[in-house]
């Protein structure tokens, strides 16, 4: 199996054995390709005073902030260090408890779930384009679970599991007494309206899990919330380290929030720049899931010859996310990430002439 790998080209090259292109261009990672802010990094001189001072041990100013700007109690949320850290302490809720996992999803959910032996309950998607929910047996098994975990929107696919089908798993939760964590890491991308925070007053088993790392390009800061039932935000803090959230990310993530204009601009441009690839795709006979993010997850007309490609993409300074550690995709289809137009041209050509090689075109 090839190495699991994202954001990190130099050590995928290594653990490969290959050498590494001078010209390379990242298309595994898909955090916002503006980067930082630039009211960030004009404000970065004013910021660095907080390195000397001991952070507030429940994220604030970020708490208030992310208060105010979803219109919920403070004692509904977790600021944390990252999504990750949320992924990791809810394990430690569910160790060697039943869970749910509906594939393909973000690998993190499975890996922090082993580590606490939880017993994983595995379900499939049964449309990978459009990610239909499986559900009757996400029914069945939610009558014996702890917890269902779903990404809205989903990664690496990029597709938003139809509404209904979300509303109803919710409802079954109350029923069952069985958490949903909804994973809505990627939900800035196509907009607060397809949020369910407002569901969490009403009902008491859903936990959304929010990062802001990917919309605002902040992987090194390590920032993320949860927003849940008063009653798990005080399990979550208790279980939580000291001064987990350090206080540059806090004071970051408050003027992140501030941001209007670049978030706007740059979802406009991920869709502009994602909807043209998928055309350039199409022309070269891929299929592509329905992606409403900043990412594309397409499969080749020959999946037999992915990893071949794969493998060529990565000598030509391509470095895209192939799936084989996904299940359910199991290495037939690949996640690229929108960058600039220039270097998603870059791609095009690059794939173009894979194709012309391979006889395909």
């Amino acid at each position: 199996m090839l190495p699991s790998h994202g954001a990190n080209p130099q050590l995928l090259f290594q653990q490969l054995k290959i050498p590494m292109p001078a010209d390379v261009i990242d298309f595994s990672e898909n955090v916002n390709f503006a980067g930082l802010p630039f009211g960030i990094k004009e404000q970065w001189g004013n910021l660095l005073p907080l390195i000397e001072k001991y952070p507030h041990p429940l994220g604030e100013p970020f708490l208030s902030a992310i208060s105010a700007h979803h219109d919920v109690q403070k004692e509904h949320v977790f600021v944390s260090n990252g999504a990750a850290e949320i992924f990791s302490l809810l394990a430690t809720i569910w160790a060697k408890k039943k869970v749910i996992l509906i594939h393909p999803t973000f690998s993190e959910y499975e890996a922090t779930l082993k580590e606490q032996q939880a017993d994983i309950i595995h379900l499939q998607t049964v449309d990978i384009e459009n990610w239909t929910l499986p559900m009757q047996r996400i029914r069945n098994q939610m009558a014996k679970a702890q917890a269902i975990y779903l990404c809205t929107p989903n990664n690496p696919t990029g597709v938003l599991p139809p509404k209904n089908q979300l509303e109803e798993i919710i409802q079954l939760s109350d029923r069952y007494a069985c958490y949903v964590v909804l994973d809505e890491a990627f939900i800035d991308w196509i907009g607060e309206e397809h949020s369910f925070i407002s569901y969490v007053q009403a009902h008491p088993y859903l936990i959304i899990s929010r990062s802001m790392t990917k919309m605002y390009s902040l992987a090194g800061i390590r920032l993320g919330y949860a927003i849940a039932s008063t009653q798990m935000i005080e399990r979550l803090q208790a279980l939580a380290s000291h001064w987990h959230v350090n206080a540059l990310a806090a004071e970051i993530g408050v003027q992140c929030l501030q941001q209007k204009e670049y978030k706007d601009a740059t979802v406009i441009h991920a869709k502009q720049q994602r909807q043209k690839f998928e055309k350039v795709l199409h022309r070269f006979g891929c299929k592509t899931t329905n992606s409403l993010t900043n990412y594309i997850c397409f499969q080749l007309p020959q999946p037999e010859k992915s990893r071949d490609f794969y493998l060529d993409m990565l000598l030509r300074g391509m470095v895209i996310r192939h799936t084989e550690n996904y299940r359910g995709l199991d290495g037939q289809w690949f996640r690229i990430g929108i960058k600039t137009s220039e270097k998603m041209q870059r791609l095009e050509q690059e794939m173009g002439a894979w194709f012309e090689r391979n006889g395909a075109l």
